[in-house]
C-alpha cells in the first residue's frame, strides 16, 4: 500500500492498519482535520476509532479505494454499498465509485436491494444516520409499486432472480416474508416511507398484522408488547376504512390478555370505534376485566359506540347506522340474562343509541324483559329508568300486546287503551295501504267527473 506507511489506524479494537496519511487525508477531511500541520511531516501518527462503521473489514474497504483513486467501482457491491456509503459518511469523504454505482439503483434486483436494507438495519445499532437508507428504502417501494401494478414478477431485473422469486410470489402479498428481517426502527422507515409514496393502504395493514403474528411467535413477553405497542401506533397513520375490523378486533384479544399499557388500548379502540358497523356480534362478546363478576365487557362496548359516533372520522350513513343498531340489539339480548349486570351499566347500553336510530323497539322490548325477569328484585324507580327507553309506538301489535299483560313492566310504561286501539288502527291502515290508495283514486275520479258535469249543466 505505498512505500510510506506512517499511520495506523485502529479500529474498534479488531485490527490496525499501516497507511500512508496523505493519501488518506488527501480524501477525507477528518483524517486532513486530525493532522493538521503533522500532515508535511515524516512523524508516524496513531488514530484510534471506537465507533467505526462495519469495523475492519469496511475499512479496509475503504483504504482500497483510497489508494486506487477513488475510482475502483467493482470494490463496491449491493451487500456493502450502505456500509461503504456510512464509512464514508464517518470520514467525511466524497467517493466517486460509490456514487457511480448508486447510479446503477434502478438496475439492482429485488434481492439486491433486500442485501442491502439489512447491511443498513446492521448499521442502525451503531449510527443513527444512514446516508443511502432513504434511497434503498424507495427504490424497494418503487418495486414494489411496479409489481402490484403488473406481476409480482418483474420486481427484479435478473432473469436467474425471477426463476427464484416465482415460485415466493403470491398476488399482492408475495413480498412479506421477505420483510419479516426488519426490527422495529428500520420497520418504521419503511412503513412511514410507504405512506409518504401513497402505497395502497390496505396492503400495509395486512402486512403488519402479518409481521405482528410472526414476529410475536415465542419472543419474551416484554418483546411482544413493544411489537404490538408499535404495529398498532403503525396502523393508526393509515386511512382506517383499508384496515380489517376483524384482524383488529383479533390483535385487541390479544392486547387484553397481555400487559400493555393504557394508552396502547386506547390506540386500539380508536381504530375499531369507527368500523363498528363492520364488526359481528361475536366481536363484542368479550370477557370482562379481571376482577369483575359480569359476563362479558360492556365498558368496551359502550367506549366503542362513543367512537363510532362521536369520534369517526368519515361519513356516518344510514346503512352504517342500521348495521349498528341490528348488532346493538342482539349485544342487549346477549347481556341482559346475566345477573350481575348493574342497572346503570344495562341503561347506559339501552341509551346508547339515539331513539331516532331504531325504526323498531321490538329487539329492545325483548332485552328489557329478559332483564327485569332476571332481576326482579328491582325498585320501581330503577324499572322506570330502564322502561321509560322504549317507544310504544315503535312495537309491533303482538307486542304492544305481551307487554299490556307482562307484570315485570311497571304499569305507567304500558300503553293506554287508546293508544292501543290507535295502533291497531295503525296496523290495520298499513295493511291495506293499497286499499286507501285505490279509494283515493276513485274518490279524486269521482269528483272530477261531478265538476265535468256541473260544467255542461251551467251551459
Amino acid at each position: 500500500m505505498g512505500t510510506c506507511c506512517d499511520l495506523e489506524v485502529d479500529i474498534n479494537g479488531e485490527e490496525t492498519f499501516i497507511v500512508n496519511k496523505n493519501i488518506l487525508s488527501s480524501f477525507s477531511c477528518k483524517f486532513s482535520n486530525l493532522f493538521g500541520n503533522y500532515l508535511d511531516t515524516n512523524v508516524c501518527l496513531k488514530v484510534i476509532f471506537n465507533d467505526f462503521p462495519g469495523g475492519a473489514y469496511v475499512f479496509e474497504l475503504i483504504v482500497q479505494l483510497c489508494y486506487n483513486n477513488n475510482s475502483k467501482k467493482e470494490i463496491v457491491t449491493p451487500s456493502n454499498v450502505a456500509l461503504l456509503c456510512s464509512a464514508a459518511n464517518f470520514l467525511e469523504m466524497e467517493c466517486d465509485a460509490i456514487e457511480n454505482f448508486l447510479d446503477g439503483f434502478s438496475l439492482w434486483t429485488w434481492y439486491e436491494l433486500i442485501e442491502a436494507l439489512k447491511q443498513c438495519q446492521g448499521l442502525l445499532f451503531s449510527t443513527k444516520y444512514i446516508p443511502i437508507l432513504d434511497r434503498i428504502v424507495d427504490q424497494l417501494i418503487e418495486k414494489l409499486v411496479l409489481s402490484s401494478a403488473t406481476s409480482p414478477y418483474t420486481c427484479s431485473s435478473n432473469t436467474s432472480s425471477n426463476n427464484s422469486l416465482r415460485n415466493s410470489c403470491s398476488g399482492e402479498t408475495w413480498w412479506f416474508e421477505h420483510l419479516l428481517f426488519l426490527k422495529i426502527d428500520l420497520m418504521d422507515k419503511v412503513i412511514r416511507r410507504m405512506i409518504y409514496h401513497n402505497f395502497d393502504n390496505g396492503i400495509v395493514s395486512k402486512f403488519l398484522f402479518y409481521y405482528h403474528k410472526c414476529t410475536c411467535f415465542g419472543d419474551a413477553q416484554a418483546e411482544k408488547n413493544e411489537i404490538t405497542k408499535f404495529v398498532i401506533h403503525l396502523l393508526s397513520l393509515l386511512d382506517k376504512r383499508s384496515i380489517s375490523c376483524k384482524d383488529l378486533f383479533n390483535l385487541n384479544r390479544i392486547v387484553i390478555t397481555s400487559k400493555t399499557n393504557t394508552y396502547c388500548k386506547s390506540m386500539i379502540e380508536s381504530l375499531i370505534g369507527p368500523l363498528l358497523d363492520k364488526a359481528t356480534i361475536d366481536y363484542l362478546l368479550l370477557p370482562p376485566p379481571h376482577g369483575h363478576d359480569h359476563a362479558y365487557d360492556v365498558d368496551f362496548v359502550l367506549r366503542l359506540m362513543h367512537i363510532f359516533f362521536f369520534e369517526a372520522s368519515f361519513e356516518l350513513t344510514s346503512d352504517r347506522l342500521k348495521r349498528v343498531v341490528i348488532m346493538m340489539d342482539l349485544f342487549l339480548v346477549e347481556v341482559a340474562p346475566d345477573p350481575y349486570l348493574k342497572p346503570s351499566k344495562f341503561e347506559a347500553l339501552i341509551t346508547v343509541l339515539p331513539d331516532s336510530a331504531r325504526e323498531s323497539h321490538d329487539q329492545l322490548y325483548i332485552a328489557m324483559n329478559m332483564y327485569l325477569k332476571v332481576h326482579a328484585g328491582l325498585g320501581k324507580k330503577e324499572k322506570m329508568s330502564i322502561c321509560c327507553t322504549l317507544n310504544n309506538e315503535k312495537l309491533s301489535a303482538d307486542f304492544l300486546r305481551h307487554l299490556n299483560r307482562n307484570l315485570a313492566f311497571p304499569s305507567e310504561t304500558k300503553p293506554t287503551f287508546q293508544v292501543n286501539r290507535q295502533s291497531r288502527m295503525k296496523n290495520l291502515l298499513e295493511e291495506n295501504d293499497h286499499l286507501k290508495s285505490y279509494f283515493d283514486t276513485m274518490f279524486l275520479k269521482t269528483f272530477k267527473n261531478l265538476d265535468h258535469v256541473k260544467e255542461n249543466d251551467d251551459k
